[in-house]
């Protein structure tokens, strides 16, 4: 990371951060005019779609061959944030896996507080399996919130009995709602854009008098027994950094493969900036080999080819 991408990536995300005391719908006008005044870039097609009764952002790439599915959840601690806005990062795994991209628009608290956001990635999840997609052509994906749906996903499914997806890909994970990792405060100077007081005013519109330590609330104390390959990418200037430190821990306790993969220097969710960041496009590459290593190891599980 070039000294001038940190200064310059660092003032947008700073001038960019929601006040504390803000209210949601204020939140979510800035979230959306901040978002939509960056054009998607022209190979990229958004279209309606609705699975298992929930409405879904599908992304396509021009001129990429279509051979797999992302389940994709996006950010916005649980009340902000919708399938479209999530596009063009979401397209950026997509491009690199050789896949469409189902975003999932799930209800968003206050109005809809847990467990609606998990229910309807659930419902989703089994419709597109029901509709004959193979559980090993399809991968999940989420940044922050969405990547705590993400994890608390293929649980709920396991649970439920269900296949689970050849891998996942969580980028900043938001997976502790109690808010106790520890760098919550020792990366709270670094950290440009959230911030403990900031997350905890909306923890309570999400969990709604549940306790915040459930496992589909905060699936880092969720048992991650059986769970299918999980790629964790975080940078080391964020409060949530722990959480992704910590869930990578959890998963390999339990046996799951894993692989935690820290960036120095950058920001929560930092893959978004891909258009002004080098670290940010040699993570996606990453991820995008994980992804298709996995999909691979998965497709010759199945046909045993």
């Amino acid at each position: 990371m070039s000294v001038q991408q940190r200064a310059t990536l660092d003032a947008i995300l700073r001038q960019s951060a929601f006040p504390p005391d803000s209210d949601v719908d204020e939140q979510r006008r800035q979230l959306r005019a901040l978002l939509s005044a960056q054009p998607l870039p022209a190979d990229i097609s958004v279209s309606a779609v609705t699975l298992g009764g929930v409405p879904n952002a599908e992304i396509t790439v021009d001129g990429i061959a279509i051979r797999h599915t992302i389940l994709y959840f996006h950010a916005g601690v649980y009340v902000l944030g919708d399938a479209f806005l999530a596009a063009d990062l979401a397209a950026q795994v997509g491009r690199r896996t050789e896949a469409k991209v189902l975003s999932v628009d799930y209800r968003l608290a206050p109005e809809h507080p847990f467990p609606a956001a998990v229910d309807d990635a659930l419902a989703v999840y089994e419709a597109l399996l029901q509709d004959g997609t193979d559980p090993s052509d399809i991968v999940f994906a989420g940044e922050s919130a969405g990547g705590g749906i993400a994890i608390a996903t293929m649980i709920n499914a396991r649970d439920h009995g269900m296949p689970l997806p050849a891998a996942a890909y969580v980028m900043s994970p938001y997976v502790d709602l109690t808010l106790a990792g520890e760098t919550m405060k020792t990366k709270s100077e670094v950290d440009p854009l959230l911030s403990e007081q900031a997350l905890r005013v909306r923890v309570g519109d999400y969990t709604a008098g549940h306790d915040a330590a459930i496992g589909l609330i905060s699936p880092i104390f969720a048992d991650l027994s059986g769970l299918p390959p999980v790629l964790i990418q975080a940078g080391t200037h964020e409060v949530l950094l722990d959480d992704a430190v910590r869930l990578a821990r959890q998963a390999a306790t339990a046996d799951v493969e894993v692989i935690l993969d820290i960036t120095p220097g950058a920001p929560h969710v930092f893959q978004a900036y891909h258009s002004i960041l080098d670290e940010a496009v040699v993570a996606l590459d990453r991820a995008g080999q994980f992804l298709s290593a996995q999909l691979a190891i998965a497709d010759r599980a199945t046909t045993g080819v």
